[in-house]
């Protein structure tokens, strides 16, 4: 394992991670630091802890509540979920015809 000197990342190999794996998910869960892995020298993946990945992958609750403010203005906050995929087809529909 390496530290890339510009960022400060933590990069594996390939064949380390597939060695390592077990100690590599210790390693991201513990320092909450995620790792490149490379394949030939060239990043192809990276290892994040659960925690980070939901913090990237969840909307943050301020976005939640501008979009249901948004929601709310536009009529749209009781709509089912029937009726938002109608919408959508017709939406879709609408844009192969232009």
């Amino acid at each position: 394992m390496r530290t890339n000197g510009k960022t400060g990342t933590k990069v594996v190999s390939a064949l380390q991670a597939r060695s390592h794996f077990g100690k590599l998910l210790d390693l991201v869960e513990s320092e909450q630091q995620s790792l490149v892995i490379e394949k030939r020298g060239t990043p192809k993946a990276i290892l994040l802890s659960i925690r980070d990945y939901v913090r990237l992958a969840a909307p943050e609750p301020e976005v939640l509540r501008i979009l249901g403010e948004e929601s709310e203005r536009n009529g749209t906050s009781g709509l089912t979920p029937r009726q938002i995929d109608q919408v959508i087809k017709a939406t879709r529909s609408e844009k192969k015809q232009r």
